[in-house]
């Protein structure tokens, strides 16, 4: 019953995927400029991707997953 009435009122949504690096980048003490060399990415192009601008390209959300580990179903929006 308290499931039921959290799901209905209260649900909890799937993370997207600028929320999951942010806090991937948190716990690994990483900023943008360490994302970037982590990543082979310009710091340009690193902020457009945190602040929603562009998405990641397929390469580009492969490393995300593997080197953040993040679920590639969250990478992929899925």
């Amino acid at each position: 019953m308290v499931e039921e009435y959290e799901e209905i009122h209260y649900p909890i949504a799937t993370p997207s995927l600028v929320d999951v690096m942010k806090l991937r980048m948190y716990e690994m003490g990483l900023n943008q400029t360490r994302l970037s060399e982590l990543l082979g990415l310009s710091q340009g192009r690193v902020s457009e991707i945190l602040t929603g601008k562009c998405e990641p390209t397929l390469k580009v959300g492969r490393d995300i997953s593997k080197k953040l580990h993040i679920e590639p179903s969250i990478v992929l929006g899925v």
